[in-house]
């Protein structure tokens, strides 16, 4: 059983920076592709970051690259999500997600296994 607990949202005014966490509780942690998803009020959850088991390779969606950075601190099951310049438009709840990878470098697409989620809110 796989369980993911996001931390570190709030309500932010535009141009300030945030720091998500999500800690998973499972063993061999650095065996497992991860990613954040955030879901805008009345919108599907999307795609904004991603990171290879191995914390080698990340991939991020176009609407943030140069703002958002995703790393994870594998000794600590932690994945992290800093994000900067925040935007109002970046508001939502974002969603930890993971998935066990055979491949340490590679970065997946998608994900089985989801936390509850936390709320970042920016305002203008």
């Amino acid at each position: 059983q796989v369980q993911l607990v996001e931390s570190g949202g709030g309500l932010v005014q535009a141009g300030d920076s945030l720091s998500l966490s999500c800690v998973a509780s499972v063993s061999m942690f650095s065996m497992y592709a991860m990613a954040w998803f955030p879901q805008a009020p009345g919108k599907e959850r999307e795609f904004v970051a991603a990171i290879s088991p191995s914390g080698r390779n990340t991939d991020y969606a176009n609407s943030v690259k140069g703002r958002f950075t995703i790393s994870r601190e594998n000794a600590k099951n932690t994945m992290y999500l800093q994000m900067d310049s925040l935007k109002p438009e970046d508001t939502g709840v974002y969603y930890c997600a993971a998935d066990p990878s055979a491949f340490a470098h590679v970065v997946r697409i998608n994900y089985n296994y989801w936390g509850q989620g936390t709320q970042v809110t920016v305002f203008s």
